[in-house]
């Protein structure tokens, strides 16, 4: 397979790549061909699930991930630790599921997919040290329905995992049993929000559930279920292999989040791909490890870490990329992977595409995700055809809050209203460039009733 194909491309060559300082990438191969249980096992790989299996407790591996601060990689940016910590175990608790969220429909987010596509094997080591500490009786890897060279690696992965006894019964002599499934979605956005997914999971309409209860209480088939990011998961072998304290001080004095991260950056610069760096970089260094923006363009804006997070200024480019300094901007970390925005490029284009996408996606299972996303479709639609009205851009302010946090059933009506928010915000000239004269709106059709 080649890696030039993709812009999931790892831009760092074996050299730069070391154990002690890229957990997640230093086995990697240079020609980008999928790491085979031997060559990974030569690798150190599944020391970890050997050591921790044998030697330390579940509570043992819940306590080194909190100490190690490791902030699920998926968005919200929530401790992987804390959330083990919730799950619901002990005499008398059903032993329940481990589920790694591999959907990866983000707009502009492509690092799941390196590390399905070439490195499955620390996926699934990552997978066991999960479930040891939730108690979990078996796994799940829900994958977006796109990812056919995942599909194909993990699938080969899971039976070499299974032939050397790394799954199954009695995983390393250790009494503990745990086996996983690979299970492809049909390409459905809100499959993100981990309930959602739980339902898909069972057979049901991908539509969220009430919380409470949560899923480490109730999840899927009713029992204790875990749901982590790829990337999360990933992490777990060199937490335990190398120590909480090791892993912190990969990010040494840029930010208190521990670790590395797959960073990435998209858009007209000059070397799209990803980079593994210490949490806490800021993306000026991205910026110029991807050569800059093509054809010496000024950069615009930029949106920090997928398309529901919020623009940012070429001023916040000297920021720290972690989740609490991000967050304080008014924006989110997400995924980490930049998508820059030139001087050239129309904010109020990108916008309109956004919520085309988003209003797509809704499950609508909630009003205002539901009616408000077409809406705010129908009237960015009018402004980028020069033919606004004036009133358009309060209503889109009100949509965007009546959108917020707080005001629907998840989280994907409020990651659509934070680009929208925010390039209100800093561009609104823009927008007001797309209304039309009162003449000519008068001449304008009246703008229909009814979904986007």
């Amino acid at each position: 397979m080649s890696v030039s194909r993709y812009h999931c491309q790892l831009r760092q060559g074996a050299a730069e790549r070391r154990a002690e300082t890229h957990p997640l990438t230093w086995r990697l191969r240079e020609d980008g061909a999928v790491l085979g249980l031997d060559e990974y096992v030569e690798k150190d790989g599944y020391a970890a699930v050997r050591e921790v299996l044998t030697h330390q407790s579940p509570d043992d591996v819940v306590a080194t991930m909190k100490e190690a601060n490791v902030r699920g990689r998926g968005g919200a940016g929530f401790s992987a630790g804390m959330k083990w910590s919730l799950t619901m175990k002990g005499p008398g608790i059903p032993r329940g599921y481990l589920v790694c969220n591999a959907d990866e429909m983000e707009p502009g987010t492509f690092k799941d997919r390196l590390l399905l596509e070439q490195q499955p094997h620390l996926l699934i080591e990552g997978m066991i040290l999960g479930a040891y500490a939730n108690h979990s009786y078996y796994g799940y890897i829900f994958l977006r329905g796109e990812y056919v060279e995942a599909a194909r690696a993990i699938t080969r992965a899971l039976e070499e995992a299974r032939e050397a006894g790394w799954l199954g019964h009695d995983i390393a002599g250790s009494g503990f049993d745990f086996d996983i499934a690979l299970h492809t979605g049909a390409g459905r956005y809100i499959c993100g929000e981990e309930t959602a997914l739980i339902n898909s999971l069972e057979g049901q309409r991908a539509n969220p559930r009430a919380k409470p209860p949560f899923p480490g209480q109730s999840g899927a088939w009713g029992k204790p279920t875990v749901v982590n990011n790829v990337e999360t998961l990933c992490n777990a072998p060199s937490v335990m292999r190398h120590g909480a304290k090791w892993y912190q001080a990969l990010s040494g004095e840029l930010s208190d989040d521990g670790g590395t991260k797959l960073y990435g950056i998209s858009g007209k610069v000059e070397r799209p791909g990803l980079w593994e760096l210490p949490i806490g970089i800021p993306g000026r260094e991205l910026l110029e490890r991807a050569g800059g923006l093509r054809d010496g363009r000024a950069l615009k804006t930029w949106l920090p870490g997928g398309g529901s997070t919020g623009f940012l200024l070429p001023e916040h480019l000297d920021k720290p990329l972690d989740f609490d300094t991000i967050g304080e901007l008014g924006s989110r970390l997400g995924t980490g992977l930049l998508t820059v925005v030139n001087e050239d490029q129309s904010v109020l284009a990108l916008v309109r595409n956004l919520e085309q996408f988003f209003a797509r996606e809704s499950c609508g299972w909630c009003t205002p995700c539901r009616d408000g996303l077409p809406w705010v479709v129908k009237l960015l639609q009018a402004l980028e055809r020069g033919e606004g009205r004036r009133g358009d851009l309060e209503m889109l302010d009100k949509l965007a809050d009546d959108l917020g946090p707080g005001k629907t059933f998840c989280a994907h009506a409020p990651g659509a209203a934070m680009p929208l928010a925010s390039a209100l915000r800093y561009f609104r000239d823009e927008f007001e460039r797309g209304v039309a004269p009162p003449a000519r709106a008068a001449q304008a059709d009246p703008m229909p009733v009814g979904g986007a």
